[in-house]
């Protein structure tokens, strides 16, 4: 999935319904799980795909057989033939049930989600992104069991999962705790950085949840604020597989320099080897795999930058943090399939 401008999915006719007329005692469970589709995307789905501004360092979209941008089904394609060749890539089945996700495929998003957590079970978001998906499998305004099993288990993971405290707070207010599913979310309203794609949205479904079940909240939500602002929930990745890292030690470029140039080229390449090697022992090393991949694409060495991005990946499959700094930064770095 490469980083771009997208929009938040439009809701489902049947839930558009439900907000244009809530009806019976379901009426603010439909308003808080159409947000719920729309904050959840904001929470998850845009912090680790995509940014709210064009980057002239954002890579091209994947490009088809015939040299068209990929479709949505080429991708999928593609991801599935990964994966039967490469099941225990985690990162891969995140990616396919994401994938799922955005084209309404949402009980097969459940299955790839499924084992993405077999293969990392200590990764918050493929939690959340489990039970994002058996929500939007469901047929009925309720929030089934195995969901609710799921986001438990994200916020036990990562107390600071917006997407799996959301839905929490909704199936409060579901279950008729509405005073309690307004209190977490005014908790998550507090906590949400005023840039974030969603941060309207947790005010509207308070506003809406409120005003349909006679609770006032007009009055805090006048002096509520939003946390700091932190870039719409990107991290410095970018940042750092372009400037962030520092370079060859100063003798180490004096060194090089004195060598001619064929002596130069083996130099690096034996520096960027070491660099890999040593990755290997210390997987933990979030800085290490970027500047590997910058190595690797500065050498023109993409499937060499793909595999470091897989073995980032794995390395840090319970480190949702450095997983998201790591994509972005192969995502600026132009590394294919970023």
């Amino acid at each position: 999935m490469t980083e771009s401008t997208q929009q938040t999915p439009a809701p489902l006719p049947a839930q558009a319904a439900a907000v244009e007329g809530p009806q019976g005692g379901f009426g603010a469970a439909r308003i808080a799980l159409l947000c719920a589709a729309l904050i959840a995307a904001g929470a998850v789905g845009y912090k680790l795909y995509t940014d709210q501004a064009p980057s002239a360092a954002a890579p091209a979209a994947p490009v088809g057989a015939n040299g068209e941008p990929a479709s949505v089904d080429e991708v999928i394609a593609g991801l599935e033939a990964r994966l039967q060749d490469n099941p225990g890539d985690a990162e891969g089945w995140r990616m396919l049930g994401w994938s799922y996700f955005e084209t309404g495929r949402f009980a097969e998003s459940a299955t790839a989600m499924r084992r993405a957590i077999q293969l990392a079970p200590g990764n918050s978001e493929y939690h959340s992104m489990l039970g994002e998906a058996l929500v939007m499998a469901s047929k009925d305004e309720a929030i089934s069991q195995d969901a609710r099993a799921a986001f438990k288990r994200a916020v036990e993971i990562d107390p600071k999962d917006a997407r799996a405290r959301y839905f929490l707070a909704a199936a409060k207010d579901i279950d008729g705790k509405h005073a309690e599913a307004i209190e977490d979310w005014f908790g998550l309203l507090a906590e949400t950085p005023a840039d974030a794609p969603y941060a309207k949205d947790i005010r509207d479904v308070i506003r809406n949840v409120g005003k349909e079940r006679g609770i006032e909240v007009e009055k805090r939500l006048a002096s509520a604020k939003f946390a700091p602002a932190s870039g719409g929930f990107r991290t410095d990745g970018a940042q750092a597989a372009t400037a962030g890292i520092p370079g060859p030690s100063p003798d180490q470029m004096a060194a090089a320099a004195a060598l001619p140039q064929g002596q130069q080229d083996m130099m690096v390449a034996q520096m960027v080897d070491g660099l890999a090697d040593r990755l290997m022992r210390e997987p933990g090393d979030t800085d290490g795999w970027i500047m590997l991949l910058r190595s690797r694409m500065q050498l023109g060495e993409t499937g060499k930058a793909q595999t470091a991005l897989r073995d980032a990946t794995a390395a840090l499959k319970n480190k949702a943090a450095d997983q998201r700094r790591v994509r972005e930064a192969a995502a600026a770095l132009g590394v294919p399939g970023a």
